[in-house]
């Protein structure tokens, strides 16, 4: 089976918002509220951790721009921005899909998760995302951080 988004996408039958080489925007079947709008790369990456990284800071850019747009173009005092990746995560299409959803004070909806995971791991999560992260060198170093920089830093967010 073909995917939605790229069949969408192939077929140029979405409601576009922007349409680019690299990343497009459309209006979902179900919008959230007025304006939600989806961003995804225009050739298909199943999620956030197959995607190249030029591909997402390509999608990304395109996301705080519609982002900007919800702002001024339709008065939007913030916007939430939400992806689920993976099976866990409920994604609902295997295609790379962020969220824009303007929002106004007393809208009447919320996308904040009400409960806390179940899922308990092993060990200190902080320590073993550090960890990871630190052990990715070549990354690390696109990224202008360092190994001990990653497994120091500790932060309440």
């Amino acid at each position: 089976m073909d995917c939605v988004f790229c069949t969408l996408i192939r077929e140029n039958s979405a409601d576009w918002v922007a349409r680019g080489p690299v990343a497009c925007a459309f209006t979902p079947l179900n919008p959230l509220a007025p304006g939600h709008t989806l961003v995804v790369p225009t050739f298909h990456h199943a999620d956030i951790v197959g995607t190249p990284p030029e591909v997402l800071a390509t999608t990304m850019a395109l996301v705080q721009r519609v982002a900007e747009a919800t702002r001024t173009a339709l008065d939007a005092s913030g916007v939430n921005i939400l992806s689920a990746n993976g099976p866990g995560s409920e994604q609902s299409v295997p295609h790379l899909h962020f969220h824009v959803v303007p929002r106004w004070v007393d809208d009447g909806i919320s996308t904040w998760p009400a409960g806390r995971s179940e899922r308990r791991v092993p060990g200190d999560p902080r320590r073993l995302l550090a960890d990871a992260l630190a052990s990715e060198l070549p990354a690390n170093h696109r990224l202008g951080l360092s190994p001990q920089g990653a497994t120091a830093h500790r932060s309440g967010h």
